[in-house]
């Protein structure tokens, strides 16, 4: 990325969240808090479903997977946020700007296609139990975990390289807390029309076909359990996929309300707060979740504890 040769900017300044001094204090300890909860919940799920046999299935092998790219995700944002909290100037360089979208990218379009593979892994274990074991082979999860990654690098990299044909002459005041595509581009002294249309139609693959998955997913999971003549089957059928309900409704949930608010200043504003709650939050929310409306992840975090304690006592 050779800087010279795409911007005459060198580097770009941050506005943040906020421009008040006696916020960035409470912000810091905040947003340093909500990471170190992000960290410990999602490492500690992927260290719980690596040690526990009982779920070592493709349902919590997908969750692992989605617990990496949220700690990936909130690694890229929140660790140079915190150092913006403290810093006099929220400056960032134009190479690292390109690194960090990129990044934040790959990670953002890997947890809508990765929500939409668990739909699916759903699907099959309600709708054809009998087959699951032979249509979700661990070599079958595992090259569905590969399209996701590969599926995120195409659309990142397509949008990275048109990105650093976009040139950025005088303004460099980013109008938000991380360098995403939409701020950057408002930016741009260039024409941006392809730009756009690489955005609309990345963004129609990348976010309309999952939420399809999805609610196809779904339509036919909540037929089919509405077949299911008792109420004990249909509240366990019921169960085994209410967390990921859960976790999709605030993902995508939170992804709408940002990418469907109109273009102006104002909006940006409230575009922030909003991306903060899915670039962020959620990140952090996703293991709670998990575990709390997961029964196996509770049986086996007992037995985890259980067994450290044990070992503690001899």
């Amino acid at each position: 990325m050779l800087q010279e040769n795409v911007s005459e900017v060198t580097e770009f300044i941050l506005a943040g969240l906020t421009n008040k001094p006696e916020l960035q204090l409470p912000l810091f300890l905040l947003f340093l808090a909500i990471y170190m909860v992000t960290v410990v919940g999602n490492l500690g799920m992927i260290t719980l479903i690596i040690f526990s046999s009982q779920l070592h299935t493709p349902m919590y092998y997908f969750l692992s997977s989605l617990s990496f790219v949220d700690l990936c995700q909130s690694t890229v944002i929140i660790p140079k946020m915190l150092v913006n909290f403290l810093a006099m100037k929220n400056i960032i360089s134009y190479p690292e700007c390109m690194m960090q979208f990129y990044f934040f990218a790959i990670f953002a379009i890997a947890e809508c296609h990765m929500l939409a593979v668990m739909a699916y892994d759903r699907y099959v274990a309600i709708c054809n139990p009998l087959l699951y074991n032979a249509v979700m082979s661990y070599q079958v999860c595992a090259w569905m975990i590969f399209g996701v990654y590969i599926m995120a690098l195409i659309g990142t990299t397509a949008h990275t390289v048109c990105l650093l044909r976009v040139h950025f002459c005088k303004a460099n005041v980013i109008n938000h807390y991380f360098c995403d595509l939409s701020p950057l581009l408002e930016l741009s002294c260039s024409d941006i029309f392809i730009n756009e249309v690489v955005a609309l139609c990345f963004s129609v693959f990348n976010i309309f076909i999952p939420t399809l998955t999805i609610l196809s997913s779904y339509i036919f999971i909540i037929a089919s359990i509405l077949r299911i003549k008792s109420t004990e089957g249909r509240s366990k059928a019921f169960s085994t996929c209410s967390s990921h309900i859960s976790a999709v409704a605030v993902f995508f949930g939170s992804l709408a309300f940002m990418y469907l608010q109109p273009s102006s200043v104002s909006s940006m504003d409230q575009g922030k707060v909003s991306s903060v709650f899915y670039t962020i939050v959620v990140p952090m929310l996703n293991p709670l979740i998990y575990s709390l409306r997961n029964k196996d992840v509770k049986v086996a975090l007992n037995k985890v504890l259980e067994r450290i304690f044990s070992c503690e006592q001899n």
